[in-house]
């Protein structure tokens, strides 16, 4: 019954949804944001240390020294995960590009170049005779006046996840400019003696100049925001995905496609990590405010508090195949598999119990996580834990990764350690059956070899 079922599923929407998160445009955005993650994962840190504070004690000279220096500690943040857009932008360019035989770089480029059309330069109010007399006789309004900065500032912003949506069009939008100039010919195109570095410069000096009069005829000359435009149409999707039923059907997906030997985190993180990013990027602004965080659903609360061990909460079914299980098989997987589920690994679970197409197994894989999230959705909600602030390295043992996800909060450790025991009793009575079934199948073949 479960291979005709998993037939079923797989030509009616399976392969369609695996098709779907390999679109090349699709697969673009996924590659463009996956390659900001070492700058996520290492910036958040910072964050974590320049808030160390707020859970230590205010007398140590350690925490006096990093109040001290508060603004120079974030300084990396703000240069990396905070204008994370300007970087994801180039990937998906570079991607794209590369999907269609052109040159990475030149389209890594073009994109970056009608990212950067969009934010239009302000400029700083100059410093008027009123105020420059005012601040003979005031020092602190002079030192003020001295760091006002002078000239063309670029707004930082939309350089983030407020941008992002618009920056994936950008994108698209170079790239497929820059693919139509080179199928059609309408280019300049250089003798072969030339470099080929040298001649790719000029190939794109024809998608360079389109880009450039199109976009700022829209932004700059018309005077048209782009961004307010964007904003006012993704807000409620933004605000949407944040909800309780959007989680669960985001969780529920995720397993589902496992349970079938698809990579459910690859469809789903493909189509939502966008809005992921946005609602951290939301978290973390709030919480270098000290303001009140306002999202739960960002990418790291499915990861320390829903995926611990792995897709399906694995960690709490390794636990059980290594001190529960009476099989051989189900001891040696156990024992094999225990240390990468600590590690968030849990490949040799799902493939070597094996979790897909399992019958026993396939239905605590999907409920157990869908608990674990409802749980730890409501201990957020009630402020019984701090929502996720920062995105450490997925590989990290679950408790630690959760104390660090939100902002060094001992609670997270506790709740985490909950959520094991949780995933470890759900699991429970379906490991006994599959563990007995595999116990009679092992004695019928120790008499079979008698």
């Amino acid at each position: 019954m479960f291979e005709k079922l998993a037939d079923i599923l797989d030509s009616k929407f399976s392969t369609p949804m695996a098709k779907l998160a390999e679109q090349r445009h699709l697969r673009a955005v996924r590659d463009g944001i996956v390659a900001t993650l070492p700058l996520i994962i290492v910036s958040s840190m910072f964050m974590v240390i320049a808030f160390l504070p707020n859970s230590l004690p205010a007398e140590w000279g350690f925490t006096q020294f990093i109040m001290e220096n508060q603004f120079k500690i974030l300084l990396p943040y703000r240069m990396s995960m905070y204008i994370m857009t300007l970087y994801a932008v180039f990937g998906i360019g570079f991607s794209l590009s590369r999907s269609y035989d052109l040159d990475g770089l030149s389209g890594g480029i073009l994109s970056e170049l009608a990212f950067l059309l969009t934010i239009i330069p302000k400029m700083s109010p100059a410093v008027t005779e009123g105020i420059t007399k005012l601040a003979e006789n005031n020092q602190e309004l002079a030192d003020f006046v001295a760091q006002v900065p002078a000239g063309l500032v670029i707004p930082m912003p939309n350089l983030g996840s407020a941008g992002m949506f618009i920056g994936i069009l950008a994108a698209f939008f170079a790239v497929e400019v820059y693919r139509l100039t080179q199928t059609s010919g309408f280019k300049i195109s250089m003798p072969p003696q030339v470099p080929a570095s040298v001649a790719r410069s000029f190939e794109s000096l024809t998608p360079a100049a389109i880009i450039l009069l199109v976009v700022a005829t829209i932004t700059m000359f018309l005077d048209i925001d782009v961004h307010g435009i964007v904003a006012k149409i993704v807000t409620p999707l933004v605000h949407a995905s944040d909800t309780l039923p959007s989680a669960i059907v985001i969780v529920f997906l995720t397993t589902f496609f496992w349970s079938f030997g698809i990579h459910g985190a690859s469809i789903v993180g493909s189509l939502v990590r966008p809005v992921w990013l946005i609602l951290l990027d939301e978290n973390i602004q709030a919480f270098a405010d000290k303001t009140m965080i306002p999202n739960i659903a960002a990418e790291p609360f499915y990861q320390w508090f829903v995926w611990i061990g792995g897709a399906g909460s694995a960690l709490g079914l390794a636990i059980l195949l290594v001190f529960m299980a009476k099989s051989k098989y189900l001891k040696t997987l156990g024992r094999t598999a225990i240390v990468p589920a600590i590690f968030n690994i849990n490949e040799p679970i799902i493939f070597g119990l094996p979790i897909v197409l399992n019958p026993t197994l396939i239905i605590p894989f999907n409920l157990v996580p869908l608990v674990s999230l409802v749980i730890s959705w409501f201990a957020t909600k009630l402020g019984l834990v701090n929502p996720v602030v920062s995105s450490p390295a997925w590989t990290l043992p679950g408790p630690i990764g959760a104390f660090l996800a939100t902002g060094t909060d001992w609670r997270a450790i506790i709740l985490s350690i909950v959520l094991i025991f949780v995933s470890v009793v759900g699991y429970y009575p379906f490991v006994k059956i599959y563990d007995r079934q595999l116990l009679k199948e092992e004695a019928g073949q120790d008499i079979t070899a008698e």
